[in-house]
């Protein structure tokens, strides 16, 4: 489990961007949180993955605040995947995702470690991106790598910024299909970002609505997703339209 209570968090001496803001979490859940642009979004999952300290409230993981983890123990409990990562140094796409084993290596990588990244290549299908320079992927693709590393950590919880930003439709459908699959058979709790509002639709057992700073509706995808809410958030007026694969929530 994941909980924030009464998070304040502001950028040097500037207004603050959390105000007063809880944040609960249960184990197996997908999580989306959405919001309009500057509604805080990026900077609530940087404060719930230690990326950044809050300036007042607590985090909790498991029942243990977040700065009593140390951080190879923190590592096993969460994993980051940042919206964009600068990637400085050349690697195989192999080897890449072998640095997600860190918080398991002490001495060598095992053979366990190897067939740990083995299997999420393949869980991935990204066998032929394996042995590929980092540096040559297209920005997609690096998504799916990025993906893929954070999961080699073995996680209780994901936290994930944009995860589908880079992604056609196909691989965004891909993406949050794979991601319920691990909530649901594995346990994976899983947090992400989003601006697709039929995604977090679809796929999302919990719904954060974010407002600047602050949590205007939370709850199950129905109970947020609401017309009322998105006109207030994002100032557009919509329709929820019923379709086969579910509601789609459609500009007008």
């Amino acid at each position: 489990m994941i909980q924030a209570e009464h998070l304040y968090f502001a950028y040097g001496k500037k207004d603050y961007i959390l105000k007063d803001f809880n944040f609960q979490v249960a184990a197996g859940q997908v999580v989306s949180v959405i919001g309009p642009n500057g509604a805080g979004k990026s900077t609530l999952v940087k404060c719930l993955c230690r990326v950044f300290s809050p300036d007042r409230g607590k985090i909790l993981i498991n029942n243990k605040e977040i700065q009593e983890y140390q951080a190879r123990s923190l590592a096993r409990q969460i994993s980051y995947v940042p919206q964009e990562q600068n990637i400085s140094f050349d690697s195989t796409v192999y080897d890449f995702i072998l640095l997600g084993r860190r918080p398991y290596i002490k001495w060598r990588v095992r053979e366990h470690d190897l067939l740990k990244v083995s299997e999420i290549i393949d869980k991935l299908g990204i066998n032929q991106l394996s042995m590929r320079s980092i540096k040559e992927l297209s920005g997609g693709e690096k998504q799916k790598v990025n993906l893929a590393r954070a999961l080699a950590q073995e996680p209780e919880i994901i936290i994930l910024d944009e995860p589908t930003a880079n992604l056609d439709i196909n691989h965004q459908l891909e993406a949050m299909q794979l991601l319920r699959k691990l909530a649901d058979q594995e346990g994976l709790t899983v947090v992400a970002v989003l601006h697709d509002l039929n995604l977090a639709y679809r796929f999302s057992d919990k719904v954060f609505l974010l407002q600047q700073g602050e949590i205007l509706a939370s709850g199950s995808p129905a109970q947020v997703l609401n017309e009322e809410n998105i006109q207030q958030a994002y100032q557009i007026n919509v329709e929820l339209v019923e379709t086969s694969s579910g509601i789609q929530v459609v500009p007008l």
